[in-house]
């Protein structure tokens, strides 16, 4: 029998697949660090895309912040002319009011008697004088009864006056004044 040998060509082919197992680890290797690599990129890609679109709407959100505070003050301050214009308005409304007030108290004033302080607070108006008798007090009083511009009216002292005013009462008096009701003309 002739005798063959077989070693170098089983180790070649060994060799052969041994490099080829390399080749293919070897591609394998690169192939799955490039896949890495792109896999690795796009995630970064994306958190970039992300961290710009959360920094524009921290920026939006901050702009609104703004704004919204923006908002406030003007609302503020149109609260605040809101409120000047009604106390102008109530002054406006209440200016005749004040001087009808007055002049009813001139009206309403008998012969022999004075007043020497006036003090008004919300709708009641203190009033201190001097009258020479208290008939002309109680007539005080029963005007202010009989006027449209005041009710009410409350007779809290009545003394002797000392010094140079000897021989009248000085008196104190609060009435409650009110705002008649404007009169309706007829045939309108």
């Amino acid at each position: 029998m002739a005798r063959i040998n077989l070693r170098p060509w089983r180790e070649e082919l060994r060799a052969e697949k041994q490099q080829q197992f390399v080749v293919v680890l070897l591609g394998t290797v690169i192939l799955a660090a490039g896949l890495t690599f792109l896999w690795k990129s796009d995630m970064e890609s994306r958190i970039a895309y992300q961290e710009s679109r959360n920094a524009y709407i921290q920026t939006a959100t901050s702009q609104l912040d703004s704004q919204i505070k923006e908002i406030e003050n003007l609302r503020r301050k149109r609260d605040e002319l809101l409120a000047r214009m009604r106390v102008i308005q109530d002054l406006q409304g209440k200016r005749p009011v004040i001087v009808r007030v007055f002049d009813e108290l001139v009206r309403t004033l008998p012969e022999g008697l004075f007043y020497s302080d006036l003090q008004k607070k919300g709708e009641t108006i203190a009033i201190q004088g001097m009258a020479e008798s208290n008939s002309r007090i109680s007539a005080l009083m029963r005007r202010f009864d009989e006027s449209a511009w005041f009710n009410e009216p409350n007779l809290t002292n009545v003394a002797a006056a000392d010094g140079a005013r000897a021989g009248y009462s000085q008196f104190n008096l609060s009435v409650n004044q009110q705002t008649p009701e404007p009169e309706v003309e007829e045939g309108k």
